[in-house]
């Protein structure tokens, strides 16, 4: 689904440039009120993840394969404007690092695969959890439905940002059902993924998944006539996050590190479409082409799974510095707007 430049002309790269931005903006202040004691150490190790997981694309049909879009997992896992940030966080290094989407088509990449996805999928998984039971196998269901539905619904706004935007004439109809055919398949895996891990996480630790908050009633207890809740044995602020920041990240090393190499070799489904239908004849070489990293492989290194495991690994590793530094400085905007002297006069 990564767009490279020149499939969208300079207006409307442009345009979703500013409804990128604006997105971002918006998510920057909404993440303030979403990351907390607990979703701030593991917002940027949910990039890091998504960045991991997306090395990994798997075939999905004759000569096509896809990868995790993302949105649904990382707004099921730290909240909707936090991961369109984590996405934006990922695009943004594929974009620098690796030559993966191009830089004119950020903002169309942000706005198709960040914003989009992230939207749709909570949409959906908030309607659901509100009407399927309370207990941990709904987040699930929840999250696999939310995630299918997100991956078309990015082919569909795709096809509407070619439909104003595109470089060569090729019929919409022919695009918008080759993409959402291709896109549904893409969809499942993207589902399979998002379940699995978003159930991990609820199974040890539910009160790190944003979308499972409420999942569990508090306890009442009859004091002087009125109901209060029983305190936890052990508080939230108190319980360390380490041992499951740990594991994701190791597990997203080894992804990227190792398993990326096993990953499908063939052309994704955005890739496979643009070759079938034509929309690709105006594709411009990327401006970070001669990376040292470009293609996912280190330069000058000979051996390919040397190169794409080391490549893999820089890329986790620098998702989530860059991740982890800006949500630590989100939270700490929040934890000054809400310092005592803020509300001294409350």
């Amino acid at each position: 689904m990564h767009v490279p430049d020149g499939f969208i002309d300079a207006p409307i790269s442009a345009a979703t440039g500013v409804v990128a931005a604006a997105a971002v903006a918006v998510s920057l202040r909404g993440a303030r009120r979403e990351l907390d004691e607990r979703t701030a150490p593991l917002a940027g190790l949910v990039a890091a993840f998504i960045f991991a997981v997306q090395m990994l694309n798997f075939p999905v049909a004759a000569g096509t394969s896809g990868h995790l879009l993302g949105g649904a997992l990382a707004a099921i896992l730290v909240g909707p404007y936090t991961g369109v940030l984590c996405v934006s966080v990922v695009l943004l290094m594929q974009g620098i690092l690796f030559a993966d989407g191009g830089l004119t088509a950020l903002g169309v990449n942000i706005t198709d695969m960040a914003v989009v996805t992230t939207v749709v999928a909570y949409a959906v998984f908030r309607g659901l959890v509100k009407v399927l039971p309370r207990r941990r196998g709904s987040i699930t269901a929840a999250s696999f439905v939310a995630a299918v539905l997100s991956v078309p619904a990015a082919a569909v706004a795709f096809t509407l940002i070619y439909a104003v935007g595109g470089t060569t004439d090729v019929s919409i109809s022919k695009v918008a059902t080759a993409m959402i055919g291709v896109h549904v398949l893409i969809g499942i895996g993207e589902a399979a993924i998002t379940a699995l891990t978003v159930g991990a996480v609820v199974a040890v630790r539910p009160d790190l998944v944003y979308g499972a908050r409420g999942l569990r009633q508090k306890l009442k207890l009859r004091v002087g006539g009125e109901l209060v809740d029983v305190p936890d044995t052990a508080p939230v602020a108190a319980r360390s996050h380490r041992k499951v920041w740990i594991t994701g990240l190791v597990t997203s090393l080894v992804l990227a590190g190792f398993v990326s190499f096993y990953a499908s070799a063939n052309p994704d489904g955005l890739e496979k479409v643009a070759a079938d239908k034509g929309i690709d004849a105006r594709t411009e070489k990327h401006a970070t082409a001669d990376s040292p990293l470009a293609d996912y492989g280190v330069k000058d290194v000979e051996n390919a799974r040397l190169s794409g495991g080391l490549a893999g690994v820089i890329g986790v590793g620098v998702t989530v510095v860059a991740g982890t530094g800006i949500f630590w400085a989100v939270r700490r905007r929040r934890t000054a707007d809400v310092s005592p002297a803020s509300t001294s006069g409350v």
